[in-house]
């Protein structure tokens, strides 16, 4: 099974006045199947912590594994791969190549590396399962912001990652809009076998799911 497993995890960035410390100590562990919402105040760290768990940062100590690999320890060819085909991400802002299609989109990740004679297939079957069948031809600014999501959401897990990472997903939405990429995102773990992990400041979003973490002055403690 494709754990994710983060273990004493601490970030320090130098500043002129000496070192700030963002991260103190968190440690998590996630199995397939299993979702974790991270709350916190803007600055606390959210998204530093989503970046190292996504391997985009490194730790200033503490480990990261993922199916059981260090993935810090790997060189940056092997952690390049690694995060194109095991790590789904998905952020605020929807980040689609305006020229475009919806299906060119999700088809993005799927050209690094050896050639996937599966993935247009699943590409499309990933836009009709977020309700985009008849738009798979559609440029970004022909799509709704909550559809410019779902996109995204298609293109984090055409590679068929084992962690999916959301940052803030649906931070740019209307509150109708949100409850649906929300109804997504929930549903993910079970549907796909998935670790899901969403750091928002919504506590209706975060509800969604079975884990709650908050994060405060750089530590992560579980919500009662």
């Amino acid at each position: 099974m494709s754990m994710l497993a983060a273990e004493a995890i601490c970030k320090r960035y130098p500043t002129r006045t000496g070192e700030l410390e963002v991260l103190r100590d968190v440690s998590l562990a996630l199995a397939p199947g299993q979702a974790a919402a991270v709350l916190g105040p803007s600055g606390s760290g959210k998204s530093t912590l989503l970046n190292i768990l996504g391997t985009l940062e490194p730790p200033t100590s503490g480990r990261v594994q993922l199916d059981g690999r260090d993935v810090f320890a790997l060189s940056e060819p092997d952690l390049a791969r690694l995060r194109n085909r095991q790590i789904g991400f998905v952020f605020q802002d929807h980040h689609l190549l305006p020229q475009c299609s919806a299906l060119e989109n999700v088809l993005l990740p799927t050209l690094a590396g050896a050639a996937d004679a599966g993935a247009l297939d699943r590409a499309r079957e990933l836009l009709e399962r977020v309700g985009l069948a008849g738009r798979l031809d559609h440029l970004p600014a022909e799509l709704s912001g909550g559809e410019r999501q779902r996109v995204a959401l298609a293109r984090a897990l055409v590679n068929r990652p084992c962690l999916v990472l959301a940052d803030e997903p649906t931070g740019n939405l209307d509150r109708a809009t949100a409850t649906q990429v929300g109804d997504l995102l929930a549903e993910l773990p079970a549907a796909h076998g998935v670790i899901l992990i969403v750091v928002t400041h919504s506590a209706a979003l975060a509800q969604r799911f079975e884990r709650q973490y908050d994060l405060v002055d750089g530590r992560l403690a579980a919500r009662p």
